[in-house]
């Protein structure tokens, strides 16, 4: 059980890294203050696919990945749209104290939603 919770915590997070830092492009971050815009969905759907794929090589039931993913991926949105929401109306750069303050909360925001993720694959996979 602890190398499959190793597993999933590690892949999740690292999928983040990739999606966020290495893949995310300009017209993604250009897009995520915008319902309108395809770049917030396109960089989620980058996310999601990372995520179905960590999943799937864990073992984890079909089914439950479906929830996971589609919970994932609003949540994502919404925690991007509100920070780039909240970055239109207070702009900062990295320079600034703000700036990684919100950047923080952001990304402490994504990682909880990975532990709740983590939790709930436990509960399953635990119970079977």
């Amino acid at each position: 059980m602890e190398t499959f919770v190793l597993f999933v915590l590690v892949g999740l997070q690292a999928k983040h890294f990739v999606a966020d830092y290495l893949l995310q492009s300009r017209w993604m971050i250009a897009g995520k203050a915008s319902f309108a815009k395809p770049g917030g969905y396109a960089h989620v759907a980058v996310h999601v696919l990372g995520s179905l794929l960590v999943l799937m090589l864990a073992g984890v039931p079909a089914a439950m990945i479906t929830g996971l993913i589609i919970a994932e991926a609003i949540a994502h949105y919404v925690i991007d749209y509100v920070k780039a929401r909240w970055s239109v109306t207070r702009p900062s750069n990295p320079a600034r104290k703000s700036y990684w303050a919100a950047h923080g909360a952001d990304q402490l925001m994504h990682q909880l939603t990975y532990a709740l993720m983590l939790f709930l694959v436990m509960r399953d996979v635990g119970a079977a």
